[in-house]
């Protein structure tokens, strides 16, 4: 299973939601460059990039910050935020971006993410589901789509889908565990599917609750943060 920490961006800045909370914002760290360079040092590979201006706004907004990473640091970055063009996309993946995640567009036009899934390549993308008792969350977490996650899900398993990072919005930022009944579900119904959890992991005993699951990858954000599991547990698993 792949560790994958997470930066979350608001205004260039390095931040922290707790449940998805806009008003429940913490900065900790003024650059995300730095912090991206720090996972690096300490070994790992991965990245979870999101920009939480993006997804309020429904376009990217910290470009910036996205090319500042990726010319800086050899990690291989998974993004999302607000993706919302075929021109996004292409920039996106000529900055070297290894995988697009598309939240809210799947709900809204799901025959524009099926289009890009066969122009570009389903191994380019991750369908984020972000979720609040199983049911879907659009807009920055801010508005409910009146989705199951499971349909969600079915709606592009058959397009060709390979790849989904379901956040479960009541752990996230909690530190009190991942929702284990959530993953263990999906990946029941969805045995070929390469999953991602997020939220509430606070424990290498959470990690290694998800790794029995058979999960692809767990996303540390809070966790890291706040100390509660240190980056060189994380290079062991």
């Amino acid at each position: 299973m792949k560790m994958i920490p997470a930066i979350d961006i608001i205004e260039g800045k390095c931040v922290r939601l707790t449940q998805g909370n806009f008003g429940q914002m913490k900065v900790y760290r003024e650059n995300p460059t730095e912090v991206a360079l720090e996972f690096q040092n300490a070994g790992l590979e991965y990245l979870h990039l999101v920009d939480l201006d993006g997804a309020k706004k429904g376009k990217v907004v910290n470009w910036k910050v996205i090319d500042d990473i990726q010319s800086k640091t050899a990690l291989t970055v998974d993004f999302g935020g607000g993706v919302n063009t075929s021109g996004e996309v292409e920039q996106l993946l000529e900055l070297g971006i290894n995988q697009i995640n598309i939240g809210s567009l799947s709900i809204k036009e799901p025959k524009t993410f099926i289009t890009w899934l066969h122009r570009y390549g389903a191994e380019n993308f991750i369908l984020s589901a972000d979720v609040k008792n199983e049911n879907v969350m659009i807009n920055g977490w801010l508005e409910a789509a009146r989705f199951r996650v499971l349909d969600l899900v079915d709606h592009f398993i058959n397009e060709g889908l390979l790849y989904l990072t379901c956040t479960d919005i009541g752990s996230d930022g909690m530190l009190k565990g991942p929702n284990l009944g959530l993953y263990r579900k999906l990946k029941d119904r969805f045995p070929s599917l390469k999953i991602n959890a997020s939220g509430g992991i606070s424990s290498i005993e959470d990690l290694k609750d998800l790794e029995y699951l058979q999960l692809h990858g767990a996303i540390i954000g809070k966790a890291l943060y706040e100390g509660v599991i240190n980056l060189a547990d994380l290079k062991k698993r």
